[in-house]
């Protein structure tokens, strides 16, 4: 039933808006080819929590390292340029599933010029099973899907969809207008899932005890998500967790 549900609203809204590249007004794409070639990705990365000290790949810097559990943080792009904001919109909310493959292109690449260590596993950020039902598909799964076909050719990464659960309805946190209220909102969202397949195959990995993750996730913002899902990881075994978004947008207030 939610399958019809989601194929007719898709069906609709490509009937009210069809489609054509956002760039250069291409038919029958949202992000052409071409335009996705000329792209260009941020040329450094800096630390995820201060977001002041330029690092190697996006890691924790020295005043930040005992302040959070994320270790590192990849960002493709900013988010206001070259479309991005339309893209992402478009792909959570206008329901066009069929973005993650671009954008997904744009996560491998970025992780790919940063040198960011290879993980032994892809966990997507999960959604509320309410906001599932609505949106009828996880944004950020389809993009670790997608980046663990690709980032190394040949060799699929493991995803685990289900290891983390998100327990705690919250509002999207482009709703929340204030730094401090973003991440109260994150606080306690997350939990592990002991009970899933995906724990079943994390015990059959050579060094389960001791794993590294990658974290997927469209938009970060103040990064209380990513933290929160980090925080719950290291307690349950992870040796170092590190993210990759399309893009982070600016805030500090």
């Amino acid at each position: 039933m939610l399958k019809i549900f989601t194929k007719t609203k898709i069906f609709i809204l490509d009937t009210l808006f069809p489609i054509s590249c956002l760039s250069c007004n291409k038919d029958d794409a949202w992000l052409c080819e071409n335009c996705l070639e000329n792209i260009n990705l941020l040329s450094f990365q800096v630390c995820p929590k201060c977001e002041d000290t330029v690092t190697e790949y996006g890691q924790l810097c020295r005043n930040c390292k005992t302040t959070s559990d994320l270790d590192a943080l990849v960002v493709a792009l900013k988010y206001q340029d070259n479309h991005i904001d339309k893209f992402v919109h478009l792909y959570k909310y206008r329901f066009v599933e069929d973005l993650h493959i671009p954008l997904g292109k744009i996560i491998v690449e970025a992780i790919l010029n940063s040198g960011l260590p290879m993980p032994d596993i892809i966990i997507p950020v999960p959604l509320h099973k309410r906001r599932l039902r609505w949106r009828g598909f996880n944004q950020s799964e389809l993009l670790a899907k997608y980046v663990s076909q690709n980032l190394t050719p040949g060799f699929e990464i493991p995803v685990f969809s289900n290891l983390l659960t998100r327990h705690k309805y919250t509002p999207p946190q482009m709703k929340i207008g204030k730094y401090a209220d973003r991440q109260k909102n994150m606080r306690n969202a997350f939990a592990f899932n002991h009970k899933s397949d995906s724990f079943q195959q994390l015990e059959q990995l050579e060094h389960s005890n001791k794993y590294n993750v990658l974290l997927v996730d469209d938009i970060s913002t103040t990064g209380s998500t990513l933290f929160e899902c980090a925080k719950v990881l290291k307690q349950n075994g992870a040796k170092k967790v590190f993210g990759a978004v399309i893009a982070r947008q600016d805030m500090k207030n």
